[in-house]
């Protein structure tokens, strides 16, 4: 005759949820961030970007004026104005529920399917800012954040340092 155990039982679920549950969730970490970028500019043979903790401050204290509404801003101060360091450029992932990390970034790279660099333009009605920033070769620095917000969206932002997309350059 078998007894039930509850503690043996409570160990056990804890231990299908850390082995299952958690890495899926664990996909927001600097390195998570920066490997995502790094693929999509290896892809195109651009240098890695590397983490910098005073532009990943910026993303996060930025992400944390967003949390209250969740909003899209239209309008940016540049991180040379508050940080007293070169310009960054940002870009700004939302979700009606929770998104990772590396799912933003990956979204943000899909936009190459729209992106035709020999005429460096973006197919009509379509974006690929985000895409070309990421592969931006003369940015070197990221810094990324994320926030769940007041009413239970996602607000993702990552910058670059020094900014991209200048009008009229390549990206790589």
């Amino acid at each position: 005759m078998k007894i039930f155990n509850p503690s043996r039982n409570l160990i056990l679920a804890t231990t299908i949820f850390l082995v299952f549950i958690v890495p899926l969730r664990a996909q927001d970490s600097p390195q998570d961030f920066l490997d995502a970028h790094n693929q999509a500019r290896a892809a195109v043979g651009v240098d890695p970007l590397a983490w910098d903790e005073t532009v990943a401050a910026y993303a996060q204290d930025y992400a944390n004026q967003r949390r209250g509404d969740c909003a899209f801003p239209m309008e940016r101060t540049s991180l040379q104005e508050n940080m007293n360091i070169a310009t960054t450029i940002f870009c700004i992932a939302w979700s009606s529920g929770d998104m990772s990390g590396v799912e933003a970034v990956n979204m943000w790279v899909s936009e190459q399917a729209d992106y035709d660099y020999g005429s460096n333009t973006c197919a009509s009605g379509k974006q690929c800012g985000h895409y070309t920033q990421i592969v931006w070769k003369n940015s070197v620095r990221l810094g990324c954040a994320k926030v769940s917000c007041d009413n239970g969206q996602t607000f993702i932002t990552c910058n670059y340092d020094p900014q991209g997309n200048f009008v009229g350059q390549w990206p790589y």
